[in-house]
């Protein structure tokens, strides 16, 4: 309890997640002990575990969880939710790097990762690729070993509850008693935990400017302020207690009188009942945290609101400012804008607040914690039968089999190839990685088949794939589909495609390349290509991670897109892809064996968008959409050559014959 809860969970993640890094402590002990304790829930999680069981885990005591959990239960659907903020990069990179690493990696164990807002996923996100080196595509984290997402689910409440609680016996005395004793006045509610999150200091202070500010409402206002204990254990937290004193003694002292306290202040734990009646009967619900996973008392409030009257007054820096903008909303680390926020509440005609009221309770009734539970599982659900389809088989044996007499047996077959790293091997230079005699006998053998079309799609600039098998009866792709050549055809653009962009991104990546040795620029009409095989693999990880972060604001404003590939990071014109290239010929023909080959990430659209019956073949181990996969460009040769009948032995003879024919002697 001491080391675990009152420790790590609430000394060291707390804090700092809730962006009061002078707050967190940073202790080895603390560590070791919140690593202990997720591997003896992990343990106890496992042992009941039966086939067709979820595991949902919740909030930020038990991070490591998922990851301990897998590796007992490969196959157990595990959901992860965080109820606090997840924090940006730079707050979140002041944990001990190997802290954060193990964090990190524990949380992308899980299937699916929930947050409330998107700004927390997107500061997820960018931390794993910061810290980790793993991008994503919308949420969508392709791991050597699995596929994640982490995705925004903004928690709801139990709307009818509070709704219709207004209408209890036992609420209608509350609100009669209430009503007695406050007679004419004005009410401001606020409730919380004692947390130095909430910014209670800040709404009393700012209470105390709009008293300060706007005499003729002293004596006509009352603020109720309930404050629950929580975390008695945690220093920190006394210590707010003492703060909060203070401040109530001090306005009451300075604008009260025998006849009106201008605070009632609790500090304990109040009934439902009468919970629900101070919602009920208050003129404005003041929310000011200074920074909130969610808030759940916000929405409460608004539930509460029977006769859809009242104002709620709450912080932006709360999850649920993002759903309900109808409120006053506030800044609440400025005093004058949380006074500000209480007079306009106070002053707010009655048809504006019904107006206001009505829309956010709309909002809660339809997005109720009902909703929020079953839309985090069915994403788990889809998440997993995604996984399903997204791993690979090793071609060899009866799959290879299968393959090869499907290839015999069809009538229009049509193939898909990427070049590097698949038809040949990576080279230190683009311009190093000519086709070997091998290859290119083989896509000759390839062409002078007349039921097979043979595709070589790349990364490449036209004028490689021109240089190399222009002469052979090929469709030839090169950008990722930026531009089209069919046999005995002039090369074509795909689409319409702006380049306007690329000064300025080179002008980036020249800044890049200057500060990572032995990486260069490759520009191509329609891309510009980084890349960084031959440099020290850290200092790669770093500058990349880096561009890549600068990169997010850069493509927001232009239609472009940027693509890890191996060892190499593409910008190119967004809308443009494999799969939308292979789409595109797969419509003008139809074909009765489909076959592609790639080794990055630049390929799995067209594994993607390929029918059910395809062959897709990812070149080395990893997730991909791919139905299987070869360790090399050698083996995929290999793969080839059997289609084609073509063996080294036989090329041996020939290449003989070849001379004698030279020499007039055959």
């Amino acid at each position: 309890m001491d080391l675990f809860y009152n420790g790590f969970c609430n000394k060291t993640l707390w804090p700092l997640f809730h962006y009061f890094p002078g707050l967190t402590m940073y202790d080895e002990k603390m560590w070791e002990n919140y690593k202990e304790v997720n591997t003896r829930f992990a343990e106890e999680v496992s042992s009941i575990i039966r086939p067709g069981d979820v595991v949902w885990i919740h909030d930020y005591h038990f991070m490591l969880a998922p990851k301990l959990i897998r590796n007992a239960n490969p196959d157990v659907p595990v959901g992860f939710f965080l109820h606090i903020p997840f924090p940006s990069y730079e707050i979140f990179r002041l944990l001990p790097r190997k802290w954060g690493k193990e964090i990190l990696e524990g949380l992308l164990d899980a299937d699916l990762v929930g947050f409330h807002t998107r700004d927390y996923t997107q500061y997820f996100l960018r931390c794993v690729l910061r810290i980790l080196g793993f991008n994503h595509d919308m949420g969508l984290i392709n791991l050597p070993h699995k596929l994640t997402k982490a995705d925004t689910f903004p928690m709801g409440i139990d709307y009818e509850k509070y709704h219709h609680a207004a209408n209890l016996s036992g609420v209608e005395q509350e609100k009669a008693a209430l009503k007695k004793k406050l007679q004419n006045l004005k009410v401001i509610f606020a409730v919380d935990r004692q947390d130095y999150t909430k910014g209670i200091a800040n709404r009393l202070e700012g209470y105390e400017l709009f008293l300060k500010k706007n005499p003729e409402w002293r004596q006509k206002v009352q603020l109720i302020m309930i404050v629950v204990p929580s975390r008695i254990g945690v220093e920190d937290y006394r210590k707010a207690k003492d703060v909060f004193n203070r401040i109530v003694g001090n306005i009451n002292s300075v604008y009260g009188d025998v006849y009106w306290t201008p605070i009632i202040y609790q500090y304990k734990a109040i009934p439902f009942e009468q919970l629900i009646a101070l919602y009920n009967i208050s003129n404005v619900g003041l929310i000011t945290p200074l920074r909130d996973g969610m808030n759940l008392v916000a929405k409460e409030y608004i539930a509460a609101q029977k006769e859809k009257q009242g104002v709620l007054v709450l912080s932006e820096m709360a999850g649920a400012a993002m759903e309900l903008g109808e409120a006053v909303i506030i800044n609440p680390s400025n005093r004058e804008e949380i006074a500000e926020g209480i007079k306009t509440a106070l002053e707010m005609p009655a048809s504006e607040q019904a107006g206001r009221m009505t829309a956010m309770q709309e909002r809660l009734k339809n997005n109720d914690v009902s909703k929020w539970a079953r839309n985090f599982l069915m994403e788990l659900d889809n998440v997993n039968s995604e996984q399903k389809k997204y791993g690979a088989l090793l071609l060899e044996g009866p799959p290879l089999d299968a393959l090869l007499d499907q290839y015999r047996r069809a009538q229009k077959r049509i193939i898909f190839l990427d070049y590097d790293g698949t038809l040949a091997p990576f080279a230190k230079t683009p311009s190093e990685a000519a086709p070997s005699h091998k290859l290119l006998r083989i896509i000759k053998l390839c062409s002078l088949d007349p039921t097979l079309t043979l595709v070589i799609i790349s990364g490449r600039n036209k004028e490689d794939l021109q240089n190399w098998f222009g002469k052979f009866n090929v469709i030839l792709v090169s950008e990722h589909g930026a531009w089209i050549r069919k046999p005995k055809a002039a090369w074509t653009l795909a689409k319409h495609l702006n380049n306007d962009w690329k000064p300025a991104i080179l002008k980036i990546l020249n800044t890049y390349r200057e500060r990572l040795p032995q990486s260069f620029i490759e520009a191509k009409e329609y891309g510009v290509a980084w890349h960084f095989r031959n440099s020290n693999n850290l200092l790669s990880e770093i500058r990349v991670k880096e561009f890549v972060d600068d990169m997010t604001h850069f493509t927001a404003r232009n239609e472009i897109e940027v693509l890890m590939g191996n060892k190499v990071v593409e910008i190119k014109c967004s809308g443009i892809s494999k799969g939308e290239t292979a789409r595109q010929l797969l419509s003008e023909t139809t074909y009765d064996f489909i076959l592609a080959a790639g080794d990055d990430a630049t390929d799995e659209s067209l594994f993607h968008i390929l029918p059910q019956g395809s062959f897709t073949i990812k070149i080395g181990i990893q997730m991909s959409y791919a139905n299987y996969y070869l360790h090399s460009s050698r083996e995929l040769l290999t793969v080839l050559a059997q289609i084609v009948n073509y063996n080294d032995k036989n090329e041996f003879i020939r290449k003989i014959l070849d001379f004698f024919k030279k020499d007039g002697i055959y």
